[in-house]
């Protein structure tokens, strides 16, 4: 990756009072030099050779030009949905709002920001990576580092269900919604979705991700759900329930929300026993994506229950994000590419 000057914001708005004689490099993007990024270097960042992320020059552009990220998403190089042989890999970062920034034994593991971004970019460098599932702040920031182009972006709709919180399964929609991913000319929207037939929160919850679906229809735009049915434990954790029988009811009630499927995705789960997924993705005619989740440290066997679900004629692609950001090795882009290899 070659160092570049600072376009768009800098080139549209020009520098002010003492930046006239800044350096040049930045803020690095993930592609090499194209209009809209900012610029800068390539270091070894822990992850594999990735780009490094200046942050002080990444706030300045927010601070003084915080309209850059609206011009930069106007002029993003979008793509299809689908890439050629019809599938989708994704890389996920929408945790951290939600209050869920741990991976593994690092309770803030995502609470750094640069971290983040510098491990976002670089699996976004990858071969075969067609995009990014996130919330506003870090969409944002991929905006202005230029990495977003050619890309499928999905903006993250619902974050309001805290991790922990005791209104957790009230998940209200924070993020964004159908006429923001429509306005930054993103590509498609998420929402989770979890169910507890002992919470009331969750019939609030069934409720706005309806209209989120009409109101995502109406516009043409895809939204993938993510669906679950959960209950507390004895000290009051919620836990998602991965058994076939949970997994086959949460997708035949997402499948029937809405007045229409026909931009519904389904973003599921692995069942505790992955040979239970041919019966379980029998439930529904909807296109399905395979979410990550925690794998730990046996990374090679969650590989293996991805391989195995992708050969399901619903099952389109895999989106996944800690244990490919935060690969117990480290090696992010190694991570990324085998992910990548499955498909």
């Amino acid at each position: 990756m070659r160092a570049g000057r600072v376009a768009g914001a800098e080139h549209e708005h020009g520098r002010e009072g003492g930046d006239g004689n800044r350096d040049g490099g930045g803020v690095t993007h993930a592609h090499g030099d194209h209009e809209g990024g900012l610029s800068g270097h390539d270091s070894d960042t822990g992850t594999g050779s990735g780009p490094r992320v200046d942050i002080s020059e990444l706030v300045r552009v927010r601070a003084r030009h915080p309209e850059a990220i609206a011009e930069a998403a106007a002029r993003r190089v979008r793509r299809p949905l689908l890439n050629d042989a019809g599938r989708l890999m994704i890389v996920a970062a929408d945790h951290p709002a939600r209050g869920a920034l741990g991976v593994g034994d690092r309770k803030f593991a995502m609470a750094n920001r640069a971290e983040l971004l510098e491990r976002l970019c670089l699996a976004l460098s990858r071969p075969g990576v067609d995009g990014v599932l996130a919330t506003a702040d870090i969409l944002d920031d991929l905006l202005l580092l230029g990495a977003l182009e050619g890309k499928v972006v999905m903006g993250s709709m619902n974050r309001g269900g805290l991790q922990g919180a005791g209104f957790e399964l009230d998940d209200r929609f924070t993020g964004h919604r159908a006429e923001d991913i429509e306005r930054l000319r993103f590509d498609a929207g998420k929402l989770l979705l979890r169910i507890d037939y002992d919470d009331p929160g969750s019939l609030t919850t069934l409720e706005s991700t309806a209209r989120a679906i009409d109101d995502m229809a109406a516009r043409r735009l895809p939204l993938f759900v993510e669906p679950f049915i959960s209950r507390r434990t004895d000290e009051g954790r919620l836990k998602n329930d991965l058994s076939a029988e949970a997994v086959i009811k949460s997708i035949a009630i997402s499948s029937g929300l809405g007045g229409t499927s026909a931009y519904t995705w389904l973003k599921l789960p692995v069942t505790e026993n992955p040979d239970d997924m041919a019966q379980v993705m029998e439930t529904s005619t909807l296109p399905a994506v395979l979410l990550g989740g925690e794998v730990g440290d046996d990374q090679d066997g969650a590989y293996e229950k991805w391989r195995g679900a992708l050969q399901l004629p619903t099952v389109r692609g895999l989106v996944v994000g800690r244990s490919l950001l935060y690969p117990p090795d480290g090696d992010v882009a190694a991570a990324v590419d085998t992910a990548v290899g499955l498909l």
